[in-house]
């Protein structure tokens, strides 16, 4: 590259080579204005500034009325961090290995270290409880504002180069198409992104082995603020360590290079091993979670690959790429930039293309998922392809505007990227006009920078700086005091212009992807309204009607999802990765519905299931009118107390009696341990069921996999949502049976429904007030609970099972008495300590799977970093 084009960007910066100010004596510049501060605040800054724009754009809250809790972010992220923060203020019943609230009783550690492990989710205590959704954005933005500060400083520290490039870069990386149409959405995931050029700067000092002691360091909190995403972040940063090792010092001999990769893995050992109490009870709870179905890989059709490098597209089904079209274009220039060393413009041209293979290709496609292609979307790792792109911009472009040929070579591939994805699914009406812009903007500034290059070629003497030993300045040329020629001005301004023009074609084309994939995404998937009026009368209802531990209070319904995490209450609501199979299983087979396959139980507005989980006070809600994106909902709210069973009861035998059948009525009559149901024979005539149960009796119709209406003669139809495999309706209440016996239940029009063997049963109240009176004389005459343990007292001479109306998941121990704790048994699926009429007390704690283990391996790799800290200094000293 010719001298004046390596000086062009540095005018930006004031310092020829360094994209900084000159250093003063006594070291390198720290202040305001040194490039390693400059372009990490810029990029943060500029950041912030289009998320925020695009927010509003898109008219979506807090910058707009429209709701953007989408999929997961409403019914998952939401509810747990409004709980994180109720949690980190001492507001709620259980600790950080329990969660009383949800699904009767959860392994709250697991989904700490899943969902709420960042440092940035801590913020959410700077926010009142009814404005928990602008503590979620502010958290999202942060973690995408830092995203966009590391990958500047991490390309700031790879290479001397322009700070406001490096700005720009980051800021692509921040705001990349996966960050809009993926991380915005799943606040989790952007910890991967600020954790990919964190860990590459681990890597760096690990190759020149500097910091020892924070490179693991860094690497635990990475993999403690998310391990999924960590675990990809550390892949990509393994790629990039070998390339640097490859391609960085040409000198370097085979052993510097094996060195250094070693002293990388022992610092990413040390950092997961510090971080294994978190992880080791995270992965052992992902073997008990409720499987999901099995997935198997379909790449996507290289069109549409190609369109995700594009503005404004938005799939599930495809990685996604978009970068910024400047920014790509200046990435696509490195294979033709001869101004850079040829082993740089092989290794990262090679990594890109090979990291760009592996996203298609299934065995590789498992190596970055761990070994299980997840459920959704199948191109969660694409965040790292992104990084490598903008790192090889960087090279080609920290050290000036490329040379004309690379140019050319790099607009020629766009052009034929941008041509072959044309057909594409992907394609939106806003992408090529988009693209085109930002294409034109980037242009004018590469012709403001050739021309600034030319005239900086040619532009006078400064009389103020010393001239070459010799040589005398020409009078004629030399302006006079107090003056700058027109053409020496032009040298100065043109850099200036030419970035401004890059910063409004990255900026305006981020913007319009951030708004479009917003928009887009609120059309085609499934969303949750505001948190509003309807969430704060519930939650005021469940506040005043609060009885724990004496008895659990049902908040019902609300809209969103994860009910018990938004509004209090001890229910069956959850959704969680981590939710239990036999939480999952046992609660289906007494009749509760769930969406995600399994992983997000909801609420059974049922007496007989009240009495089993102890539920003494149920909320029900009645809505305002229908759910509305752009309005928060509305509803009118109720709540009924009916005395049931304590926490802890007990029961005759070690096993529920034999049922008679496998349907949801005679599972929950076993788990009762009496006959509460008339379970007629139904006989169903095309689409409609006819059987005969006792006058006034209540009838209970029970479909999972049915998606339609059901209607008892005389009553307003009831709605059921089954959709397998992913949904399971609940049983639904259709009436009282009229005083002639009759049940005919006459179904929706939507085709030939598949309904279970027994799918009415006729609930008799006095049968089942007999069988809550007898639970309730020989339950525990009292219960505590602590953080996450139960202490119930019986009524002496009690023997059979104590049974705790909790799920029996991996964890739980109990003890009879003085006895020493056991494993606890299981009764119907729930928690149960056998009694032999000697004891009066029953004790049952829980204790996350995997502490033990993971703390153990947490303080061997403490005692490593402290060994390897102090060999380090030893070898300083010498």
């Amino acid at each position: 590259m010719p001298p004046a084009a390596e000086t062009l960007l540095d005018e930006v910066d004031g310092e020829e080579g360094t994209g900084g100010p000159p250093a003063r004596a006594g070291g390198p510049r720290r202040g305001p204005r040194s490039p390693a501060v400059a372009g990490p605040l810029a990029a943060a800054l500029l950041t912030a500034v289009l998320l925020c724009l695009a927010t509003r754009l898109s008219r979506t809250y807090p910058f707009g009325p429209v709701t953007r809790n989408i999929v997961d972010l409403g019914q998952q992220y939401l509810p747990f961090h409004a709980y994180w923060r109720s949690f980190l203020l001492g507001e709620t019943h259980g600790d950080a290995f329990l969660n009383w609230n949800s699904g009767f009783g959860s392994n709250f550690l697991g989904d700490i270290g899943t969902y709420l492990s960042s440092p940035f989710d801590l913020l959410v205590v700077l926010f009142p409880a009814d404005r928990i959704e602008l503590a979620l954005y502010v958290v999202t933005a942060a973690k995408i504002t830092a995203a966009g500060a590391a990958m500047a400083l991490l390309l700031l520290r790879l290479r001397p180069g322009p700070w406001p490039v490096a700005a720009v870069l980051g800021t692509a990386y921040a705001l990349s198409g996966w960050t809009f149409n993926y991380g915005a959405t799943v606040p989790m995931w952007l910890d991967g992104l600020v954790a990919f050029p964190l860990l590459c700067l681990v890597g760096e000092w690990a190759r020149t082995g500097r910091r020892p002691v924070l490179g693991p360091l860094v690497v635990a909190l990475a993999w403690i603020a998310n391990f999924y995403t960590a675990y990809m972040a550390t892949l990509g940063a393994a790629v990039f360590l070998v390339v640097r090792l490859l391609t960085a010092e040409e000198t370097a001999t085979a052993r510097q290079r094996l060195a250094g990769a070693l002293r990388a893995a022992r610092g990413v050992l040390i950092g997961i091993g510090l971080a294994a109490p978190l992880v080791v009870v995270i992965f052992l709870a992902t073997k008990v979670a409720d499987p999901t179905p099995e997935t198997t890989f379909a790449p996507a059709a290289w069109t549409d690959v190609l369109a995700r490098f594009l503005p404004a597209t938005a799939s599930v089904a495809s990685p996604a790429l978009f970068i910024g079209t400047p920014a790509l274009a200046l990435a696509l220039t490195l294979p033709f930039n001869r101004s850079v060393a040829p082993r740089v413009r092989a290794g990262w041209t090679a990594a890109v293309v090979l990291v760009t293979l592996s996203l298609q290709w299934e065995p590789t496609h498992f190596v970055w998922h761990a070994g299980a292609s997840p459920n959704g979307i199948p191109y969660r790792q694409t965040f790292v392809l992104c990084g490598l792109l903008l790192i090889a911009a960087w090279f080609s472009g920290a050290g000036g505007v490329p040379r004309p040929v690379a140019l050319l070579g790099g607009g020629a591939l766009l052009g034929i990227l941008a041509w072959a994805a044309r057909g594409s699914i992907d394609i939106d009406r806003w992408t090529f006009p988009a693209f085109g812009a930002s294409a034109a903007l980037a242009l004018a500034a590469v012709l403001l920078a050739l021309l600034g290059v030319r005239r900086n070629t040619t532009r006078p003497t400064d009389p103020d700086r010393p001239s070459d030993p010799g040589h005398t300045p020409d009078p004629a040329r030399v302006p006079p005091a107090g003056s700058t020629p027109v053409r020496w001005r032009a040298a100065r301004v043109l850099p200036v212009l030419a970035v401004a023009l890059l910063v409004a074609a990255q900026a305006g084309e981020a913007v319009v992807t951030g708004k479009r994939i917003e928009e887009q995404q609120r059309d085609k998937v499934s969303w949750s309204p505001r948190i509003g009026p309807w969430h704060t009368a519930v939650a005021d209802e469940v506040a005043r009607a609060d009885g724990w531990p004496r008895y659990r209070t049902d908040p019902g319904e609300v809209p969103g999802g994860n009910d018990v995490l938004l509004v209090g209450g001890q229910g069956p609501d959850y959704y969680s990765s981590l939710t239990a199979d036999v939480t999952s299983r046992t609660l289906a087979s007494l009749g509760f519905g769930y969406y995600a396959k399994g992983r997000h139980p909801v609420t059974l507005d049922n007496p007989v299931t009240d009495a089993l989980f102890s539920i003494g006070t149920r909320v029900r809600s009645t809505p305002k009118g229908p759910l509305r994106q752009d309005r928060a909902p509305r509803a009118t709210v109720s709540a009924a107390t009916t005395p049931g069973p304590p926490l802890v009861t007990v029961r005759p035998s070690a096993h529920p009696p034999a049922a008679s059948g496998d349907s949801a009525f005679a599972v929950q009559e076993r788990l009762l341990g009496a006959s509460v149901y008339e379970l007629p024979p139904v006989a169903r005539t095309g689409r409609t069921l006819t059987a005969r149960c006792p006058a006034g009796s209540q009838a209970w119709f029970w479909a999972p996999e049915y998606k339609g209406s059901a209607a008892l003669a005389g009553e307003p139809p009831v709605d059921f949502e089954g959709k397998p495999p992913s949904v399971r309706a609940p049983m639904r209440a259709l009436g009282a049976v009229p005083a002639s016996g009759e049940v005919r239940i006459a179904l929706g029009p939507e085709g030939r429904p598949r309904l279970p063997r027994q799918s009415v049963g006729c609930l008799v109240p006095d049968r089942l007030d007999t069988a809550v009176r007898r639970l309730t004389d020989t339950g525990a005459t009292r219960v505590r609970a602590t953080g996450h343990t139960v202490t119930a007292e019986l009524p002496p001479g009690s023997t059979g099972t104590a049974v705790l109306a909790v799920p029996r998941i991996s964890g739980w121990s109990c003890a009879a008495g003085d006895a020493e704790p056991r494993p606890a048994r299981a009764y119907g699926g729930l928690v149960a300590v056998p009694l032999d009429g000697r004891e009066t007390t029953v004790t049952c704690s829980f204790r996350p799977p995997g502490l033990r283990l993971g703390g153990a391996v947490g303080a061997a790799a403490l005692l490593a970093l402290l060994a390897t800290g102090i060999l380090h200094r030893r070898r300083a000293r010498r």
